[in-house]
């Protein structure tokens, strides 16, 4: 009997979505006692914290923010929100919970462990969806957003602030060839181009403010919504009508 030749693929060829998440979960689960502190500059010196304040000061009604991470949102929401947080890290989430009791709003705070692109929650169950520098560490960044549109109520919004990779082609290159020492010692991709991304997912954009790399995003879910399970709607440009450049 004739043997079968080995396999030659390598192993980062035959990786899925769910392994890429597995391995960055992990990374967040060992590097969750000091992330707030590796965060730090980037946080105050630049600027991220003004401009998370920004955005999230838009928040209103029934809040979800996924890839709570740490809490480090937890005191820029307006008081009047309902807010709820999810993160696929446990160790994460056991530091925003400690955050949360350190505020005092530990029994008005929802938390559990979960995975944006399969949230456990009805369709259009909120009213404002968030994500602050999550969607680098998405394995599908589409399918999650994709889920935020899901569970977004047709009146509400999804509002995003993520650093994308740079337009300029010098920097971009660099980004590029940087890219996968990053991500395997830290878990984000520096190059990801979210902004084209939402609008793939079938969000409708209705506002960007751009700085540099980074993105505030304000988004709305189409008129109809991919539930979960469908492939998620691929859109080429803003169905809003919208002028927008794309993040490239």
């Amino acid at each position: 009997m004739a043997r079968s030749k080995p396999s030659t693929a390598r192993r980062e060829d035959l990786a899925t979505p769910d392994d890429d998440q597995q391995a960055t979960t992990r990374r967040y689960d060992r590097t969750a006692a000091f992330y707030d502190l590796y965060d730090w500059p980037m946080d105050i010196v630049g600027g991220v914290r003004r401009r998370r304040k920004r955005l999230l000061g838009l928040a209103r009604g029934r809040v979800l923010e996924v890839g709570v991470g740490t809490g480090r949102n937890l005191d820029l929401y307006p008081p009047e929100v309902g807010l709820s947080g999810i993160d696929v890290s446990a160790a994460m989430l056991a530091r925003a919970q400690r955050r949360a009791r350190s505020l005092g709003i530990d029994g008005v705070v929802e938390l559990e462990l979960a995975d944006v692109r399969r949230l456990p929650f009805e369709d259009a169950t909120f009213d404002t969806t968030v994500a602050t520098c999550v969607f680098c560490s998405v394995a599908d960044p589409i399918t999650g957003l994709a889920e935020l549109a899901r569970v977004t109520r047709p009146d509400g919004q999804v509002l995003l602030l993520e650093h994308v990779r740079p337009r300029n082609p010098v920097l971009g290159w660099l980004f590029d060839a940087a890219n996968p020492l990053v991500q395997r010692l830290l878990g984000p991709n520096i190059n990801r181009r979210t902004e084209t991304n939402v609008a793939a997912a079938g969000l409708d954009i209705v506002k960007v403010h751009r700085g540099g790399v980074w993105r505030e995003i304000q988004a709305r879910p189409p008129r109809t919504i991919s539930m979960r399970g469908d492939e998620p709607e691929r859109a080429t440009r803003n169905r809003g009508g919208h002028n927008h450049e794309a993040d490239r």
